[in-house]
């Protein structure tokens, strides 16, 4: 399979890469894209090998005519079905694909429309293949490696634990930093026995510097320099409260239990498929119009149900 795309496009398509796998479960699997976002896949039950999508030999592909590299015409040559989601309006990557000797090339859509949930529409190569996609929810699986990774970073957190991504790929999506900090505020000022991360990329670092100024409490923690999985691993037995981004995909995928603030864009096409999350939209589409109570108060219910269910386990 060939994605490239941010976080949140890899994540979406997920559900689509599990039917091919649930099909042909002995199948070897390999995914072309960035390294960094496709390693969620990489001997994580979808796919055994991950290669770059950056890697410099592969532009000769994106030219007409082009001399492809013997290396990488044996590579496309060796597979029985390439499914590529890349952009390609002038055919010139499948041409050079067809060059390489491959017979059965399938285009997913590298671009999402209105209307339908993304998810669905990603996996529109597996109906050509005559397989049904019906669980559109993605779903990540942290290996025990990645879990130990995360343990002593997680260790002496005493639970539940919060996570906040105050952040997104555009401002327009974000929350105003202020509630964000009254939020954090909030849950000292409720008698809040468990701790809360902060969840960090490079977009959010101005938004992240000023919550590092405020909240200096051993029981705040902020997450930085985690690779993909193992940010999972920190996500998936926790409360998450973030906006419409790749982050917050990666949560839901993970099995936290996920609040997502959406404002300009469609839920409908956007938002998660997992059981545990909670859409809360801005009323009129802009994020400042969307009321701090209206998240507190969906927050104090998560952790009040999450309690609930801890006292009746023990």
């Amino acid at each position: 399979m060939i994605r490239g795309g941010a976080i949140g496009d890899f994540i979406l398509t997920l559900p689509a890469l599990k039917a091919l796998r649930d099909a042909y479960p002995h199948t070897h699997i390999e995914i072309l894209g960035y390294k960094h976002i496709a390693v969620l896949a990489e001997n994580r039950f979808y796919a055994q090998a991950v290669r770059s999508i950056e890697y410099g030999p592969l532009s000769t592909f994106f030219a007409k005519n082009a001399e492809l590299p013997s290396e990488l015409v044996n590579y496309f040559a060796g597979f029985d079905l390439v499914i590529s989601y890349l952009y390609d309006p002038d055919g010139i990557f499948e041409s050079n694909l067809r060059r390489c000797g491959v017979e059965l090339l399938i285009r997913g859509p590298a671009k999402i429309s209105k209307g339908e949930h993304a998810a669905r529409q990603l996996a529109r190569p597996m109906q050509e293949l005559g397989l049904a996609v019906k669980d559109l929810a993605a779903k990540v699986y942290p290996s025990s490696e990645d879990r130990q990774r995360t343990q002593e970073f997680l260790n002496d957190l005493p639970p539940p634990l919060v996570v906040f991504h105050p952040g997104s790929g555009s401002k327009k999506k974000n929350w105003p930093l202020e509630n964000w900090i009254d939020i954090g505020n909030g849950l000292g000022l409720n008698d809040f026995q468990g701790s809360l991360v902060i969840v960090s990329g490079e977009a959010d670092e101005d938004q992240v510097r000023s919550l590092r100024a405020i909240w200096k409490n051993e029981r705040v923690r902020f997450a930085k320099n985690f690779t993909l999985p193992e940010l999972a691993a920190v996500l998936e037995n926790a409360i998450f409260v973030g906006h419409d981004s790749g982050v917050s995909q990666l949560a839901a995928a993970a099995g936290a239990n996920c609040i997502l603030l959406f404002g300009p864009s469609d839920p409908e096409v956007w938002a998660p498929k997992n059981e545990k999350v909670q859409i809360i939209r801005a009323p009129t589409g802009d994020m400042p119009s969307l009321r701090f109570e209206t998240v507190r108060d969906a927050l104090i219910n998560r952790l009040e149900a999450c309690l609930r269910e801890k006292q009746i386990r023990s």
